[in-house]
């Protein structure tokens, strides 16, 4: 890089366009967010038709437009950022040694070498007469001891100082020419094609792009307070509050994952930032099903018998890639499932959804925490943790969705319950669920890694409510089947009371919560709530119950256990969420705080 450029240069001008790119995000996530739940959801809400779902169908389309744009602008304007700290590092040491050079009673020329002027050393009697010298970057010993030498030698005495102005001034040039050069390509790079469909190929390039970013930016993201290492979510709290909105906006950017991922920060960042891992990650899997080698024919008969054989070709694609693509569909499965979640928003006045945790390959399962309403400002939250065969790729499975609608369907009933008031429910899968009744869900090791991982989650669940109203909600977690022996070693991971993050637990078809009193879960006897039903129901609590996962072979339906049993009118292990039952109004009726209506056996 040549004098004039790099003295020309004014960081100012691209941190101005950063913030320009910024704002033009900003302004795109609020258009995507107006998209989605106000005007798609207000339509789900009101109106049917053919000539209704095409116009959602379109709307989803520039909802997806947004959505890029949102992206793209946020890691042009990191880019943006990184570009100007490299180059204005770079200046800073130019100008310096201009002004040191100046002050020495030097010039300095167009091609960047100095000139000195005539003198003499102390005791010499002639005047020397001045010259030009051009400066290296050095960094080796022996070339920078014998320029130390030379100067000490020469019978100017300028020379020296003029020498070491030169030298900064080739380094500063040759740091800018190399921040030039890094990020030139990189800002090259972030174009997006000129149609208006956002592919997964688009998402693609994002990601590619956020990660190329990522690495360029690395010594201007270094200037950015680190993340607390294992930060408690006050901790997190503290570190994101002292973040500038610029630095937030470049970290949001670039890291998306690990912004998500962390207990503390307010809802809907973590949305905006896990969103952002669901459409990258949504795509790149895509790309790489489409990618695998169509599947060859199965069956062919055998020649000369009457009698049908798997073909040779399919066996060996199955060998290459059988399993790839089973893992890839499974994973798709799930993610368009929170895809569709989304888009049920306003349905029947289904409240909009907020990802508050995604990982495609968390904890073997899949990571997902989802839920319906903000927690940050509802009065009411409940927290749903799953048990046995959850999953990312079942999450919502069946004609009532599953996991995430078994969330939205205690949503609505607790919501009808609370009128006039804001409830939030969560469905929380964060643990490595067991994948077979016999031997996974007979350990308690999945509840032993799990338990923490939710502890800490409702930590910060609450430091964020904190801090957006001052106080947190009325907070309920409830466990079905195995996910109830994860609440139970998650009560125990700490010492909460009602003052801190849970007030009830609810514990459905429970085998065994690793405590043989309700007491022990830390809210009160009165304030943890147990329910059954028949069947295979009993089938899972009894063996809960001998294979040790209910504490002294104690599950919480016993009488002994002391919680308060609620009456239950599912017909199985699997119908405490059915639409209009008793099993859900209870549980609803604890979640919104109406202990009154719960029905007790």
């Amino acid at each position: 890089m040549d004098l004039a450029t790099l003295s020309a240069f004014k960081p100012a001008q691209y941190e101005e366009a950063a913030d320009s790119y910024r704002a033009t995000g900003d302004m795109a996530r609020a258009a995507k967010d107006t998209v989605d739940n106000q005007i798609c959801a207000g339509m789900r809400n009101r109106l049917r038709g053919e000539a209704a779902g095409a116009a959602l169908q379109q709307l989803r389309e520039l909802s997806k437009n947004f959505h890029y744009v949102q992206a793209e602008c946020g890691i042009v304007s990191t880019a943006l950022n990184g570009f100007a700290f490299d180059m204005a590092l770079a200046k800073r040491k130019l100008d310096a040694a201009l002004e040191d050079a100046r002050a020495g009673g030097c010039g300095v020329n167009a091609d960047g070498s100095v000139s000195y002027p005539t003198g003499r050393k102390l005791g010499d009697t002639e005047l020397t007469e001045g010259g030009t010298v051009t400066g290296s970057t050095g960094g080796s010993p022996v070339p920078d001891a014998l320029e130390r030498q030379a100067a000490s030698i020469h019978p100017n005495p300028h020379y020296g100082a003029a020498l070491g102005y030169a030298n900064r001034i080739a380094e500063a040039l040759e740091e800018g020419g190399d921040a030039d050069a890094k990020w030139a390509p990189r800002l090259r790079a972030l174009t997006a094609d000129d149609d208006p469909v956002v592919s997964a190929r688009d998402w693609a390039d994002a990601k590619s792009d956020t990660g190329g970013v990522r690495r360029a930016a690395d010594t201007y993201l270094d200037t950015i307070a680190a993340r607390p290492d294992n930060g408690t979510p006050e901790e997190n709290a503290e570190w994101w509050k002292g973040l500038t909105q610029e630095q937030r906006a470049d970290l949001l950017a670039v890291d998306p994952g690990a912004i998500g991922a962390t207990n503390g920060l307010p809802s809907d960042i973590r949305d905006e930032a896990n969103r952002m891992v669901l459409a990258e990650t949504r795509a790149a899997y895509r790309l790489e099903l489409d990618a695998i080698p169509k599947e060859p024919v199965k069956y062919a008969l055998n020649p000369g018998y009457p009698a049908v054989l798997i073909t040779p070709d399919w066996q060996e694609w199955r060998e290459k890639h059988g399993d790839r693509k089973a893992r890839l569909e499974g994973a798709l499965k799930g993610m368009d499932a929170i895809q569709d979640r989304f888009d049920r928003t306003g349905r029947a006045g289904l409240a909009e959804a907020y990802l508050l945790g995604f990982d495609p390959t968390g904890l073997g399962d899949g990571k997902v925490i989802l839920a319906t309403g903000n927690p940050d400002a509802a009065d009411h939250v409940g927290v749903y943790v799953p048990g046995t065969f959850a999953g990312l790729e079942s999450i919502g499975d069946g004609d009532d969705q599953g996991d995430l609608g078994r969330g939205d369907r205690l949503w609505a009933e607790s919501s009808r319950l609370a009128p006039g008031q804001k409830v939030c429910t969560i469905t929380w899968l964060d643990y490595n669920a067991p994948d077979s009744i016999v031997p996974q869900a007979t350990r308690g090791r999945y509840a032993e890694e799990g338990g923490p991982r939710l502890y800490d989650f409702l930590q910060g669940s609450r430091v964020a409510q904190e801090g957006a109203q001052g106080a947190r909600a009325h907070t309920t977690v409830i466990g079905h089947s195995y996910g109830s022996t994860v609440v139970g070693v998650s009560a125990q991971s700490g010492s909460w009371d009602h003052s801190e993050a849970v007030d009830d637990f609810v514990l459905v078809g429970s085998p065994g919560v690793q405590a043989d009193h309700a007491a022990d879960l830390g809210v009160g006897a009165d304030q943890v709530w147990t329910m059954g039903g028949p069947w295979d129901d009993q089938v899972v609590r009894q063996g809960g119950r001998l294979m040790g996962l209910g504490d002294d072979g104690i599950v919480p339906t016993d009488e002994s256990f002391g919680g308060r049993r609620m009456t239950s009118d599912s017909g199985g292990h699997s119908g405490f969420w059915d639409t209009d039952s008793l099993s859900m109004r209870n549980q609803a009726a604890v979640i919104a705080g109406r202990y009154g209506q719960v029905e007790l056996e």
